[in-house]
């Protein structure tokens, strides 16, 4: 059945007789039609065609030996699929240089760039107005004198609208439509200079309302066969409790009274990272009032825990927004927008409590952000902006803000400058409005996430906040990240993980021969041999969220299937992870020696107290003397080269210092200074082992930890040169030193007197 059909072109292209050229599927026969007039947006073809699908192409002059559009402009015409019976639309735009066919006439553009427009705007205090790439403004923003700019990005939308509380939700689609009540956002030059970016201040919006967006054009059809999708704003910083609807809700975030003005973030080298789940660090204690929550864990802030504890850093695993309930296996890491705060987990104000609550005491804050996919159920961003209309059928492609896939789910296209801008915005407005201290980047190997990217996010952040920390999971660990040593990329170690565990369990792990000498020291002198460049690039850990405990590990070998072999590996693995050269990071749940596997957020909180637990005794007394001693946490390229790192005792060495036997034992001298001189001594065989020891300094040197025990000086201790288990040296060695199995001890040098 043939229709007649109105199509305007804008003629971008320049043609000086512009056609229309016309096929239908399954037909040898096409149509040439000539243009019949002009109107404000270019040329117009009023023509009759003999299907109502059909495609088409524009070019210039009659036939077929003149020039056409380029490569991948074909477009086509089909009908909606209106009920009860199919509509044809009659009245079409065309942009040149885009495939997409517009419903209603595209928007003019501003005269100006979207950088210029801003810059006349004041953001309210404690806002960040998005700028990555360029000035974009992209997302709500509450302005100074009243009144929020609404930002979205879409390089193919014919017309944007903003729709919520403010204007009663009126939009084009409405059952009953007010246009009087549309509010239209206006067209700019944005990234790339090119006309992308759509603004526009709401004097009548304010913090509190909710609000989505309506996209005309550029955007698969919508149920009805329109090209005209609802959108949540990729920039929203928090969603309405509707999780059906999932609406974007308008945030100040500077009417919270913060109390961290004096606070800075720690160097790295004095990091002790304690790995945590905002839902299962809490969710099992009856005494916490809001558990599951950023309040429980403010609350154990304030009660002092984790300074009981001895960590530094608090690294939250992912509160991006989750398209599912809480429970003791969801990790987070399906996040579907990257500004928007976990509904489950409280407000946005909620989670800046918990920030200032934790700089109060001392500790940094580290989210977790997952740029490599987002979720497959609740997703924002899949085929929201189309590059070419043949992405709306096809299952392969996800839009602009994916290309491919992962093993978790699409795979987002970190190689795309805007896709990137939005990334890094994310982690700008985590550091401005929430006060955080740095970030965990998940799985960033080369297979899921472009390096370029990753290397600019860290210039561009390092620029923005010169203190930020910078954490990678990269599996296996990559040497570009190390960028120039200190300031580079703080990768979860995978080599020492793995090794510790097949030590720690004495077979094979992950179906690799981890148990032996190989690496064995490489591993505690921060992976130098292996991919890092510095200590700061080490982060040095037994168990995290993707990792078993030492514990579950151990028992897999039914010869140690044993309460107390177990509890002594794990306390065997924890203090490696204290000395080790690096940062050291735990697993919640670590400090009681939870059993548990992979993936398990839950666990058991003792029911009378951390004190009631001997590990957690142990392991805080251990923990605080990492925290306390500038030995453990010597920084650098090559402390070795600086005489600050020795060793003394390795299976490469002669017998009486350890060859060919599973032990290490290395001297630390951080400064001139012999009251800062430690020694640390591990032996990872089922056997004693008796060695030799080169101290380095004559006198009494104190054992302020074993697998047994942990005891600090004054004022942390009660530890002196009176100890028993005091080593005294006349000239700076100590021979017949008997390392039992599976024992670790930390010594340091006290007095000058044997």
């Amino acid at each position: 059945m043939g229709i007649h059909v109105s199509i305007h072109y804008d003629n971008s292209t320049g043609f000086s007789d512009p056609y229309l050229w016309v096929w239908y599927a399954g037909a040898a026969a096409a149509d040439d039609f000539k243009a019949t007039g002009t109107d404000g947006f270019g040329t117009v073809f009023d023509v009759d065609v003999k299907r109502s699908d059909f495609s088409f192409k524009f070019k210039n002059g009659p036939g077929t030996s003149s020039a056409w559009e380029g490569p991948g402009l074909d477009r086509r015409f089909r009908p909606l699929k209106g009920l009860p019976e199919t509509q044809v639309m009659t009245e079409i735009w065309c942009r040149g240089g885009k495939a997409f066919i517009y419903p209603t006439l595209p928007a003019a553009p501003e005269a100006g760039s979207a950088a210029n427009f801003l810059k006349s705007l004041t953001p309210a205090k404690g806002i960040y107005l998005p700028d990555s790439g360029a000035l974009s403004g992209l997302g709500a923003t509450p302005l100074a004198g009243g009144g929020v700019l609404f930002g979205l990005y879409h390089p193919n939308a014919g017309r944007v609208f903003v729709f919520g509380s403010f204007n009663d939700w009126q939009r084009p689609g409405h059952n009953t439509p007010l246009p009087a009540k549309f509010c239209e956002l206006k067209l700019y030059r944005g990234y790339f200079g090119i006309l992308n970016t759509w603004l526009l201040v709401l004097p009548q919006a304010k913090p509190g309302d909710e609000y989505k967006f309506c996209v005309q054009g550029g955007v698969p059809s919508d149920d009805k066969g329109r090209f005209q999708r609802y959108f949540t704003d990729p920039y929203a910083r928090e969603l309405g409790p509707d999780y059906g609807m999932n609406n974007s809700k308008v945030v100040d975030a500077g009417t919270f009274a913060w109390t961290d003005q004096n606070w800075h973030t720690p160097n790295r080298s004095k990091l002790i990272l304690y790995e945590m789940s905002v839902y299962g660090f809490t969710e099992g204690d009856n005494g916490i009032v809001n558990p599951g929550k950023f309040a429980g864990i403010t609350e154990r802030i304030d009660q002092g825990y984790f300074n009981d504890l001895g960590v530094t850093a608090l690294a939250l695993m992912p509160l991006a927004e989750y398209p599912g309930p809480q429970g003791s296996r969801v990790l987070g890491y399906s996040t579907s927008l990257f500004c928007a705060v976990e509904r489950d987990f409280g407000s946005c104000d909620d989670l800046r409590q918990l920030v200032d609550s934790a700089h109060g005491k001392g500790l940094a804050v580290i989210l977790d952000e997952v740029f490599n996919h987002t979720s497959n159920d609740f997703n924002p961003l899949y085929k929201m902006i189309l590059e070419h209309p043949d992405e709306e059928f096809n299952p392969e492609e996800g839009g602009l803000y994916y290309s491919g896939k992962t093993r978790w789910g699409n795979r987002v296209a970190t190689e795309k400058k805007d896709v990137q801008n939005l990334l890094i915005d994310a982690c700008k407005l985590m550091l401005v409005e929430y006060h955080v201290d740095g970030f965990r980047f998940d799985a960033t190997h080369t297979d899921w996430m472009d390096h370029g990217f990753v290397l600019r996010l860290a210039r561009e952040l390092t620029s923005f906040c010169p203190s930020v920390v910078l954490i990678a999971e990269n599996l296996p660990n990559q040497q570009d990240l190390n960028r120039s040593g200190y300031d580079g990329f703080s990768q979860w170690s995978d080599p020492f993980h793995d090794k510790m565990k097949a030590l720690l369990r004495e077979g094979v792990f992950d179906n690799s021969n981890f148990y032996n000498a190989d690496k064995l020291a490489d591993i505690f002198y921060f992976s130098k041999s292996l991919y890092a460049a510095h200590t700061d690039n080490a982060v040095n850990y037994v168990e995290s969220h993707d990792e078993s405990s030492v514990s579950y590990e151990v028992k897999t070998n039914p010869a140690l299937d044993q309460p107390a072999t177990k509890e002594r590996k794990a306390r065997l693995g924890l203090f490696c992870t204290m000395t080790a050269l690096g940062i050291p990071m735990l697993y919640m749940g670590g400090e009681f020696n939870v059993e548990r596997d992979r993936n398990i957020v839950s666990f058991d909180w003792p029911k009378d107290g951390p004190g009631s637990n001997g590990f957690f005794r142990w392991a805080s007394r251990l923990i605080r003397l990492r925290r306390r001693y500038p030995a453990l946490q010597i920084e650098g390229y090559s402390p070795a080269e600086t005489g600050q790192f020795a060793w003394i005792l390795g299976p490469w060495m002669d017998g009486r210092h350890g060859g060919g036997s599973l032990v290490l034992g290395w001297r630390l001298w951080p400064t001139k200074f012999a009251h800062d001189a430690m020694v640390v001594l591990l032996n990872f065989e089922n056997r004693t082992v008796s060695v030799d020891l080169e101290l380095g300094a004559r006198g009494t040197w104190l054992k302020l930890a074993d697998a047994d025990n942990a005891n600090d000086i004054a004022p942390e201790g009660s530890n002196s040169v009176s100890d028993a288990a005091a080593i005294k040296s006349y000239d700076g060695r100590f021979g017949n030193f008997d390392l039992p199995s599976s024992s670790c001890f930390l010594y340091k040098w006290e007095s000058d007197q044997a």
